[in-house]
């Protein structure tokens, strides 16, 4: 087929992400290598980064209060 180790990456997806088979097949390849920590060439986001976006992102407006007001 495509030369992809299947064994491996059911082994990967199921077991060692503790996907549930139909979430591991709906997994585009992309998204199974970010999972796996082979996506994108960069470091997993960790918590100064997560901080970092979620000020620069936040949900809701500076100011703005759940009234509207």
């Amino acid at each position: 087929m495509s030369g992809l180790d299947w064994t491996a990456l059911m082994r990967a997806g199921m077991q060692g992400l503790r996907l549930r088979p139909e979430a591991f097949w709906r997994l585009t390849p992309a998204e199974l290598r970010l999972l796996l920590g082979q996506g994108g060439g960069s470091a997993p986001l960790n918590r100064a980064g997560l901080n970092a976006l979620m000020s620069a992102w936040p949900d809701e407006k500076r100011g703005e209060s759940d009234d509207g007001s």
